[in-house]
């Protein structure tokens, strides 16, 4: 992603909700369906890629032990820690992926709204270096709108594929229909009954 997209995006966010987070219900449902697909009650470190105005940064935070989230845009950085609020357990902050990247690794990876913004090159950077960040049994999700737009180097549907030819994990679970595509990968998927001891 280059400064170009960074100036572009803290455009859109003089409008402090751009792609009506806050008020459309399609993406409500569609944070609300990325939260509830999460096999796991908590995680010990999380990191939100493209935290966008803080709206499913507060729903992780909820669940995450210690939360990163990152935007290109310091706008949105600064909407998404008025969002969030006093939480001792988020760091929000500016950066450009795959250039700048955290240390450490995480247990949980969201990728939301981002993939398709990025060349090609850069994203298979991109999906390289989230493999690595993960811890071994590290949940990677991500989600995107599956139509063609104007600023997309490709849409959701080809990032999704460029995502599953590349990481080495296999597929834990799958939520599509006609507008987005949620999938997530970890090396040993589980549903949440068989986590429990329920089959």
């Amino acid at each position: 992603m280059t400064s170009a997209n960074a100036e572009y995006f803290d455009g859109l966010y003089r409008d402090q909700d751009p792609f009506g987070y806050r008020s459309r219900w399609y993406e409500t449902r569609k944070r609300d369906i990325l939260l509830a697909t999460l096999p796991r009650a908590r995680f010990a470190r999380g990191w939100e890629l493209g935290c966008s105005n803080g709206e499913t940064t507060r729903g992780l935070a909820a669940r995450c032990e210690a939360l990163l989230a990152t935007d290109v845009s310091s706008q949105a950085v600064a909407l998404a820690r008025q969002r969030v609020g006093e939480r001792s357990n988020v760091q929000i902050v500016q950066a450009q992926h795959p250039q700048q990247w955290p240390s450490g690794s995480f247990d949980l990876i969201v990728l939301s709204e981002v993939g398709y913004y990025l060349a090609l090159p850069d994203l298979t950077e991109m999906i390289e270096r989230i493999q690595d960040a993960l811890v071994p049994d590290g949940l990677f999700v991500a989600c995107h709108w599956r139509h063609p737009f104007a600023e997309a180097h490709q849409d959701g549907n080809q990032v999704h594929a460029q995502i599953a030819a590349q990481l080495s994990l296999p597929l834990a679970y799958r939520y599509k229909d006609s507008d987005f595509l949620l999938e997530a990968w970890t090396t040993h998927p589980q549903s949440v009954a068989q986590q429990e001891g329920l089959r």
